[in-house]
């Protein structure tokens, strides 16, 4: 069974820092594309971040600088850590995962999905 688990989600101030964690298990091979997105109150989900098998990322342009996604230290995992933490940051950030040829920060291209990790960034 196919699942992904997210931690590392936190309430922090402005200007702080935070290390999301994901853990895919159930994958008999290694992902060729993982992300993470975020969804914010009453807004719909975005794309934050993304990385390939070739450890090459791309992120959204209002997180560059600021977030960094790298691969974990087991198959299938990975971690983002976001710095610099703007209260427009606060969202559910949710890690997602596929394993098609093209890894681009399109919502439509995942299809699974963890439970999600809360980020709250107080101004």
């Amino acid at each position: 069974q196919v699942q992904l688990m997210e931690s590392g989600g936190d309430s922090v101030q402005a200007g702080g820092s935070l290390r999301l964690s994901c853990e895919a298990s159930g994958y008999p091979y290694s992902l060729s594309c993982m992300g993470w997105f975020r969804q914010a109150p009453g807004k719909g989900r975005e794309a934050v971040a993304l990385i390939n098998k070739n450890i090459d990322t791309q992120y959204a342009d209002d997180v560059k600088g600021r977030f960094t996604i790298s691969e974990g230290d087991a198959k299938n995992s990975l971690y983002l850590q976001m710095n610099s933490l703007k209260p427009e940051d606060t969202a559910m950030y949710y890690c997602a995962a596929h394993d098609k040829a093209v890894c681009q920060l399109r919502e439509d291209l995942f299809n699974d999905w963890g439970q999600g990790t809360q980020v709250t960034v107080a101004s």
